[in-house]
């Protein structure tokens, strides 16, 4: 190989290794690096969501039961997809509270929802 290939493939890599880190850089937010209006944001918003998720978290039994039928059938829908539900009612309201009486402290991530979907009407 000549020279410059060595070369232009050094570069390549370099940028290969390089550019994907400058580009989520701003995935890692933290309290330090960001502005006041963005920690005001993330902190409306967790306590939104969790008082959404705690109003709403028994919306959980009909969500289940659906998508239980729906990728299982309707037996093991009407069986199984109420104790789906119940289970996670309790975890989407218990993380709603949470949420609520942690909405300043910038934690999981930089104010990011414990756990996906963030909101029961959501898709999976």
């Amino acid at each position: 190989m000549r020279p410059t290939k060595y070369i232009f493939a050094t570069i390549a890599l370099l940028l290969a290794i390089g550019l994907p880190g400058i580009a989520s850089a701003d995935r890692y937010k933290t309290p330090d690096t960001s502005s006041p209006q963005e920690i005001a944001d993330g902190m409306g918003t967790k306590l939104a969501r969790g008082v959404a998720n705690f109003a709403t978290g028994w919306g959980e039994i009909p969500k289940q039961i659906y998508y239980t039928t729906k990728e299982d059938g309707w037996g093991k829908g009407i069986v199984v997809g109420p104790f789906k539900g119940i289970i996670m009612t309790l975890v989407r309201t218990v993380t709603g509270v949470v949420e609520v009486a942690t909405f300043p402290v910038p934690y999981p991530g930089f104010y990011e929802p414990f756990f996906d979907p963030a909101y029961v009407w959501q898709k999976e």
